[in-house]
């Protein structure tokens, strides 16, 4: 059955693909989604790789506690999640508020993953964009929450956004706890010890000692984190002018740039 009770009455779904001799891929997915959002890539990732995708807690078909939904909660959750599956080590892939969550599992439980993919993470934002954050958390606290869910959703696409994905991901919005959707964003960018903004970012991204593969549709965010990634096998990619959900939009260029980091890192 792909669920794994990991304690503290929190219950993950996850689904299994594949096999293959290196170290499993967990895909993480990002704020106001699901797994789901890896049906583009597990096929083809399966045919070489043992492809964990897990529903995040408060997302999917995972437990919705009342509290605790945050990345570092989260990270936390996807180690212990390894230990119930006997994973020792992963190759962990994020996106959006799963690159923050798989960089937090590389900091706090560094022996548990072997390489870091983040795909426009959820890190990194400046001061200026940051300004705007107070709004969302009061429309994600106020009457109409799946509403400013919503509308911060449109920051996520390009007018060449399929029409599909624009309503895949609002219809799954529409589905979140509002609690879970308030929780995550202020853990993420609002609240103390959030990683999301700079400075705190450089000062937590840092810390990563494994080689990570970043790919941005930001150009002055991927040449911010360029000077953070430590290995020598880091890499960062920017797609300039694509939208946030780069890897849904072309996940056959992102399967190809995926592979080819893997071969080489």
């Amino acid at each position: 059955m792909p669920y794994a009770d990991i304690g503290q009455n929190i219950r993950l779904f996850y689904t299994d693909d594949g096999s293959g001799d290196g170290p499993p891929l967990l895909l993480v997915h990002g704020w106001g989604t699901d797994s789901h959002q890896w049906s583009w890539h597990i096929d083809e990732l399966a045919a070489k790789h043992r492809v964990i995708a897990v529903d995040l807690r408060g997302h999917g078909y995972s437990s919705v506690p009342d509290e605790g939904n945050t990345p570092r909660q989260m990270a936390d959750d996807l180690a212990a999640l390894m230990d119930v599956l006997a994973i020792p080590e992963v190759i962990a892939i994020g996106h959006s508020m799963g690159g923050q969550v798989v960089s937090i599992l590389a900091v706090e439980h560094p022996d548990k993953v072997r390489k870091l993919v983040a795909v426009d993470p959820g890190y990194g934002m400046s001061a200026d964009l940051a300004r705007t954050f107070p709004e969302t958390v009061a429309g994600l606290r106020g009457p109409h929450p799946h509403a400013a869910a919503v509308q911060l959703d449109r920051w996520c696409t390009t007018s060449a956004t399929p029409a599909v994905i624009r309503r895949w991901h609002q219809r799954r919005l529409y589905g979140m706890a509002p609690h879970v959707l308030l929780q995550a964003f202020e853990a993420m960018f609002t609240l103390p010890g959030a990683i999301g903004v700079r400075p705190a970012s450089d000062d937590y991204i840092v810390r990563r000692q494994c080689p990570v593969l970043s790919i941005w549709s930001d150009a002055e965010r991927a040449a911010w984190e360029s000077g953070l990634c430590k290995h020598p096998a880091s890499k960062v990619v920017c797609w300039e002018g694509s939208s946030h959900r780069l890897h849904e939009e072309r996940p056959g260029e992102f399967l190809v740039v995926l592979r080819r980091w893997l071969r080489a890192s």
